[in-house]
């Protein structure tokens, strides 16, 4: 299967970003992408929630979702809508960061809600506090497919490695992990997190991700890493799209995922522990 991953940079004004990433997965189809994947917040990327709750859609109204689902069904690809900004029912008010996987049919194959916030401060000017404005969800996702079975996370969850080892140790091949991810914090951290989640799970890691700046209507913006990567099993980077919006290729071969485990089949070789009190003099 030849994955395609969708670099972007949204602003926060769906119905603008629509259009340039409904060219961008097309892009990728003429690339012979049969799956093709687009990164966390695809919809929109603000910081203002009453900017957000005029934006937002429910899931079952999002123009965003509906369209794509179209294309997909239109191209008969396999296409990982990396997040929305999705609102829900939930009393405080608060958004699901929902990843979609649609089938060749238009159909929602599987849904994820990101499970860990983003809440850091990266410095004293960049200070976030995802968890303000989306609440976490609490389910981790294994989808099944023609080329694979998938396992689903979302940016901040790349630092959680125990939720990646439980998607490979239940059957995960692949893992997604769009993302729009810190400028700061991705140059420290991106790529070593997406090298070492594929080598501890022998997985391949397809993580596309929003680049550059990000204006804002109501708010200061926001940058982000971009250099979506595909990382094959053993480790290696296999693309980088690098800093600009477009699309990067790379072929998945399942058969690279059998000899990565069974060359260090770590993901057998659990143990129990305990842990003891600490030394003291």
């Amino acid at each position: 299967m030849r994955a395609g991953l969708v670099q972007l940079t949204v602003s926060d004004d769906p119905a603008a970003n629509l259009p340039k990433t409904l060219a961008l997965v097309r892009a990728a189809v003429s690339g012979g992408a049969g799956f093709v994947l687009t990164p966390e917040c695809t919809n929109a990327l603000s910081s203002n929630r009453d900017h957000q709750r005029a934006v937002l859609h429910p899931e079952e109204t999002d123009p965003t979702l509906a369209a794509l689902r179209d294309e997909a069904a239109k191209l008969g690809i396999w296409l990982l809508i990396g997040s929305l900004g999705i609102k829900t029912e939930d009393a405080d008010g608060r958004f699901a960061n929902r990843s979609f996987l649609i089938g060749p049919d238009g159909a929602i194959v599987a849904r994820y809600d990101k499970i860990h916030m983003f809440d850091v401060n990266v410095s004293d000017t960049e200070v976030y506090r995802e968890s303000a404005g989306y609440r976490p969800g609490s389910r981790a996702t294994l989808a099944e497919t023609p080329f694979g079975r998938i396992g689903m996370t979302v940016c901040y969850d790349l630092r959680f490695p125990k939720l990646h080892r439980a998607l490979a140790q239940a059957g995960a091949q692949i893992l997604t992990v769009p993302a729009a991810f810190n400028h700061i914090t991705g140059a420290a951290h991106w790529e070593v997190l997406l090298r070492a989640r594929a080598i501890e799970t022998g997985c391949y890691v397809l993580a596309p991700a929003q680049t550059g700046f990000h204006p804002e209507t109501a708010g200061k913006g926001r940058r982000t890493h971009g250099h979506s990567l595909v990382v094959a099993p053993w480790g290696e980077v296999l693309a980088d799209a690098g800093e600009e919006p477009g699309v990067v290729f790379a072929e998945i071969d399942l058969a690279q995922v059998a000899a990565a485990r069974a060359r260090v089949p770590s993901l057998l070789h659990d143990r129990e522990f305990t842990m003891s009190g600490v030394a003291g003099p």
